[in-house]
């Protein structure tokens, strides 16, 4: 179902769960979809290219990572609008060879979904095609995958200092994504993973410099320095294989 305009589907006092945006006439736009990633990550793997292989021969859509601070370690990202996907066609794929034979690293397992911000004017664009799009760049061939656990602080600030403290945090990520430095996958992720984390962030690049460079300017934010309780593990990886773009 694609955006619609969002008093269309209202229903007496039932709670609206879709992803909202705005219509460039100004009316407030709304979708039911979403995307849905997650990150697995393998240590013990001799040969990661027969790991890509059988990715590739699943027919999987995603990603397979060179883990760079593991000589031995890969991490496959895959993604869908369906949440049963996951269960029913990556579980299988990562239960049988040569990923059974592996130490599977749960300290990386990450698990979101991509949300709007209330002033996106192509809903499907910033949900579902834009995150595409940057995890299957072939030009993008470095990622570095981390979960942010917000402080409590954070949710005791009125609505116009959390868009204050928030503007000045994506203001960074912005000017890096104009100049064609580094782009970010912004995922939730409330309730999908046991360390209580609220989102998953993903930044890709051409190369790895910028990344850090990117997480370090971050460091300098009130989000980060007073309003984040938790921050990583850091999962810092390079393409070896990718799915072809839809």
């Amino acid at each position: 179902m694609g955006a619609e305009v969002a008093g269309e589907k209202a229903k007496g006092d039932a709670p609206d769960i879709r992803e909202k945006g705005r219509s460039k006439s100004g009316e407030t736009t709304a979708t039911d979809r979403r995307l849905f990633m997650q990150l697995y990550a393998f240590g013990g793997c001799r040969d990661p290219r027969s790991a890509a292989k059988a990715v590739a021969d699943a027919g999987l859509q995603g990603v397979l990572y060179e883990d760079l601070n593991d000589p031995s370690g890969i991490g496959v990202l895959t993604f869908s609008e369906q949440p049963d996907y996951f269960l029913e066609a990556a579980r299988p794929l990562f239960r049988r060879a040569p990923f059974d034979a592996l130490r599977f690293k749960e300290e990386y397992a990450m698990m979101g979904r991509t949300y709007s911000m209330g002033w996106e004017s192509d809903l499907e664009e910033a949900l579902i095609t834009r995150p595409k799009k940057r995890v299957l760049a072939p030009e993008l061939r470095w990622a570095v995958w981390y979960p942010v656990r917000r402080a409590g602080l954070f949710e005791e600030l009125d609505t116009n200092e959390q868009h204050s403290v928030l503007s000045e945090h994506g203001s960074i990520g912005q000017s890096f994504g104009r100049a064609g430095i580094a782009h970010d996958i912004r995922l939730a992720c409330h309730g999908l993973n046991k360390e209580d984390n609220d989102f998953i962030i993903g930044v890709v690049a051409s190369e790895l410099f910028p990344l850090s460079a990117i997480i370090q300017r971050m460091r300098k934010t009130r989000q980060t320095a007073r309003y984040l309780a938790r921050l990583g593990p850091f999962f810092v990886g390079r393409v070896l294989w990718q799915a072809a773009e839809a």
